[in-house]
């Protein structure tokens, strides 16, 4: 048996992990590798192996750094099965389209600079055509089902807590009269999250390939987030503000609108509007409702004390249409409003903070991690002025920023995750983590006598 690392590897983009026995391919994940635009597109077209000769997929989840290549790999040849669990294959339907409609956008504008230099085009990764070629290919499986992707390998998805649908890969396989058990982390979730069951831990596994994105670090508690949040919105519209919220469509935005859910339920925020202005994440969230089975015991229960859905309340109204989205910045009353893209460089909420940055009644909240030279970074780190469409605005409402609300685990869950399979382990392969991160969290596993731990290259290929 052999294990190929083609994404995810020493950075946290681009999952894709070759798995060959009995001379046959079973792929885990086909991720979109995100970086340098220059860089991105050549690397995402370029497979290392041929995906004709790929059997089968399993999909961890489905965010767009495990499932956004899909397209490209069926685009190319592959004719297989891809497995997922059932709310998996309807978000990531869902995400692949969107990110389809990306591509052929991004292509869209570069060619009309390039038609500018005389320059000829280019064609997009893929096309929405291609996306819906992927969606044709699912078979979704319940949490611990038994299927069997390829010959001679038993597969069982077990909830991973990160998003809805996500799951660790559980692998039995047998070559040559030999059994070996695979397991591959996915990216795990974290304890006592909004909505989700806490992620399922492995246990006597021979191998396990696994996340290490916040190995160096431990969260601080989701309780203590959900107080900062709520104090954020009721000091906000106590003074007449707008509370303005850049968020990722699928997860935190349906992780905000529980949150506000039931701190309306429980008065301890004043009842003002709250709307979610993303056409993914409206979507997103119709999955979501499809998928109650997914959700933890905490979520049913308030559900039925409260007499209504989790993710829709009196209160609430998605916004579709562009007219309705810009019809919320000629209001002046208090309100929440969330909205894509969740580090402020393009969509909506882009709109909604150039109309609403220069009013000291409102707040724009950050609720997740802003990546250098974003637009989100700026406004983390409450720069005076903020350029916003070519034109400068000064920054006179309140920033917010919110930590502890990362779906990842942090360094502690990681260690106990890893920790949990000391006994029967051979080793363990860190991936979807930088440098930085996963050597921390190599060094404590090593010295919790753990020393079978891997941090395998970009294409570096391991036999088993």
């Amino acid at each position: 048996m052999r294990i190929s690392f083609h994404g995810a590897a020493h950075t946290v983009t681009g999952s894709q992990h070759l798995i060959e026995v009995n001379g046959l391919r079973l792929l885990l994940d086909c991720g979109l590798y995100q970086g340098r635009r220059s860089e991105t597109y050549e690397r995402n077209l370029n497979f290392k192996y041929d995906p004709r000769n790929l059997d089968a997929v399993i999909l961890s989840h489905a965010h767009i750094d495990h499932a956004g290549n899909l397209p490209n790999l069926v685009k190319q040849g592959f004719e297989g099965n891809i497995f997922a669990t059932r709310a998996t294959v309807d978000l990531a339907g869902l995400m692949i389209m969107d990110s389809a409609h990306i591509q052929e956008s991004d292509a869209e504008f570069v060619n009309k600079k390039r038609a500018q230099r005389g320059e000829s085009p280019i064609e997009p990764l893929y096309t929405k055509a291609d996306a819906a070629d992927v969606i044709e290919m699912f078979q979704g499986v319940d949490y611990g089902e038994i299927f069997e992707p390829i010959p001679g390998v038993v597969a069982r998805l077990y909830d991973a807590g990160h998003i809805l649908g996500s799951a660790g890969v559980s692998l039995e396989i047998e070559e040559q009269g030999k059994k070996t058990r695979l397991w591959f982390s996915g990216d795990i979730g974290r304890y006592r999250m909004p909505l989700l069951r806490d992620p399922i831990l492995p246990d006597a596994v021979d191998y396990m390939i696994m996340e290490s994105t916040y190995g160096d670090k431990s969260h601080s508690n989701p309780e203590n987030a959900f107080i900062e949040f709520r104090d954020v919105v009721k000091r906000t519209i106590e003074r007449g503000g707008k509370v303005i919220v850049p968020a990722f469509s699928v997860g935190r935005t349906q992780e905000l609108v529980y949150n506000l859910n039931e701190m309306m339920t429980e008065h301890e925020i004043p009842s003002v509007p709250v709307y979610v202005d993303s056409p993914l994440a409206v979507n997103a969230t119709k999955v979501f409702r499809a998928h109650p089975e997914c959700f933890d015991d905490e979520t049913r229960q308030f559900v039925l004390e409260a007499r209504h859905p989790a993710l829709d309340f009196k209160m609430l109204t998605y916004v579709n249409s562009v007219d309705e989205s810009k019809a919320l910045n000629d209001r002046s009353d208090p309100m929440v409003i969330i909205s894509a893209s969740g580090m402020a460089e393009t969509g909506r909420i882009v709109h909604h903070i150039r109309n609403n940055i220069e009013n000291p009644k409102n707040t724009i909240c950050i609720v997740s991690w802003q990546a250098p030279n974003t637009m989100g970074r700026r406004l983390a780190d409450r720069e005076p002025e903020v350029n916003i469409f070519g034109d400068v605005y000064q920054r006179n409402c309140d920033i917010a920023t919110i930590g502890g609300l990362s779906g990842h685990a942090g360094q502690d869950l990681l260690l106990k995750y890893a920790l949990g399979v000391k006994d029967t382990v051979k080793q363990i392969f860190l991936v979807h983590g930088e440098e930085k991160q996963a050597m921390t969290l190599k060094g404590l596993l090593n010295e919790k006598d753990l020393s079978q731990v891997h941090y395998p290259e970009l294409h570096e290929s391991v036999d088993l």
